[in-house]
Parts: C-alpha cells; sequence; structure tokens
C-alpha cells in the first residue's frame, strides 16, 4: 500500500530532474553560443592550446552531458552504440565533403538518426558531441556545436510530429529545419570564423562578397542556399536509414513507441 502511495511522488521526482537537467544544459548551450557571437574572441579556431577553445569545449561538453543524463533512462542499450557510430558518419562525411566543390556540408546524417530515434534531447547532445570529437583535429568546427545542437533538436521535433510517417515529408521538414539553422550559424560564421571553411560553400560567400555584399550578408545567403539543400537531403538519407533498420531495433526506442515514430512500422 505503501510503497504505491510512493510511486507517484518518485516519478514525478525523477521527470523533474530530469528537466532540470534538460533545461541547464540547454541554457549552457545557448548561454556558450551568445557569448562566442558577443565577444568574437580570437584563437577559438587554434585548437585547445588556447584558453578561450579550451573554456568553449568545457562548456560544450557540460551541455551535452547534462542533455544525455537528461534523456538517459529512456534510451536502449543499442544507443550506446548508435551514438559513437553517429559521430563518426558525421565526421567522416563532413570532412570528405568540405574538401570538395560542393556547396552542402552532409554532416549530420548521424545527428539525425539519433534524433529521429532517441528525441530531441539526445539528438542535440549527439550533434555537440560529434562536433566536439571533430574539433580535436579540426579546430575550426569548435564554433559551430550550437548548430550541430539545435540539427538535432529539430530532426527530433520533425520526427515526434509525424515526419517520418511518410517518406516525402522527412525532405520538407528538413528544408525547414535548414531556414533555422542557416540562420542560428550564420553569425558565427562571420564574426567568430570571418567566413565558412567548405570549399563549395566558401565559394559561394566569395562570389556574394564580390558583388558588394557584407560578409555577414555573403554568410547568410550563402547559408540559407545551402543549409535547406543540405538538410532537406540528410533529413531524407537519416530517414531512409532508420526504416531500414529492423524493427526490433527500432521499437527498441521509448521515443519511437511513445510518438508513433514510424506509424504503423513499429508497434508499441
Amino acid at each position: 500500500m505503501s510503497s504505491n502511495l510512493l510511486l507517484p511522488d518518485e516519478s514525478s521526482s525523477q521527470t523533474l530532474r530530469r528537466r532540470l537537467l534538460a533545461i541547464a544544459g540547454t541554457v549552457i548551450l545557448v548561454a556558450t553560443y551568445l557569448t562566442l557571437i558577443i565577444t568574437q574572441p580570437m584563437g577559438i579556431v587554434e585548437g585547445l592550446g588556447q584558453g578561450v577553445a579550451l573554456g568553449t569545449f568545457a562548456a560544450y561538453l557540460a551541455a551535452a552531458v547534462l542533455l544525455l543524463l537528461a534523456v538517459l533512462p529512456d534510451l536502449p542499450v543499442s544507443t550506446l552504440t548508435l551514438i559513437p557510430v553517429a559521430l563518426a558518419l558525421n565526421i567522416i562525411l563532413g570532412q570528405f565533403v568540405g574538401s570538395v566543390m560542393i556547396p552542402l556540408y552532409i554532416d549530420s546524417i548521424g545527428t539525425v538518426i539519433v534524433g529521429f530515434l532517441a528525441g530531441r534531447r539526445a539528438g542535440a547532445a549527439t550533434g555537440v558531441l560529434s562536433t566536439l570529437v571533430w574539433s580535436l583535429f579540426a579546430p575550426t568546427v569548435l564554433p559551430f556545436a550550437a548548430g550541430a545542437a539545435l540539427v538535432g533538436f529539430l530532426a527530433g521535433t520533425a520526427a515526434r510530429f509525424g515526419a517520418l510517417r511518410r517518406i516525402y515529408l522527412a525532405p520538407v521538414a528538413g528544408l525547414v529545419a535548414g531556414v533555422l539553422v542557416g540562420v542560428v550559424s550564420s553569425p558565427v560564421a562571420t564574426f567568430v570564423y570571418g567566413g565558412t571553411s567548405g570549399v563549395g560553400t566558401g565559394a559561394l560567400v566569395a562570389a556574394f562578397s564580390s558583388m558588394g555584399d557584407s560578409l555577414l550578408s555573403a554568410v547568410t545567403k550563402q547559408a540559407l542556399i545551402s543549409d535547406p539543400g543540405d538538410k532537406a537531403v540528410v533529413f531524407l538519407v537519416a530517414a531512409l536509414l532508420v526504416y531500414a533498420l529492423p524493427k526490433r531495433l527500432s521499437g527498441s526506442f521509448a521515443f519511437v513507441r511513445r510518438y508513433r515514430v514510424l506509424g504503423k512500422r513499429v508497434s508499441k
């Protein structure tokens, strides 16, 4: 009798703790992003030997850990394997595409897969973690961790509201996400990094600058061209990969079952 009476309070307490962890992680994430935009620190893209880069790395890492702790009880053991694979997929594809004349990124497929399967918090944390790992050998990507987190958050949001129940909805959701991510990432690329590091995207920035646009205007235009197309492709590819997973695996995620992410493909 008494144990039954304690269960609602215990569940409520756990939910509150998880919400507080998520809020704390989000606050650190947003505060770090705004600090970079406002202060425009020197040396952040020169590696972790610089104090400002190390501090930024530590802040984003703390945000990612808090977000993961908030969602950990809902994640199956398979997630422990999925997240490292997602990180590797992001980095390998992003490193390759960034070196060729393609005005896209393709560096967030892993993040979107996690967002589709495990929800917004896990997706955001994966986006941050992939940027942090990548920054260990490509320091120029570190300032973009908040944008990577937003991709994972939006992927989880799209999945929650049915973007995977019809295949054609996934790229549409990606287009919308791309506009939002482009707006968030442009100030970082402009004020912190001074442009964009990709060969293809850098060519677009140079073209707009040669027409008389300011750097912020050129980078924003490039982002609003590249990001929606990039995220449409990424969301579609990620959706196809999620569809290809065995039902037993995709159905092991509480997020997928709770919000009927895959519709009738996975039963409750």
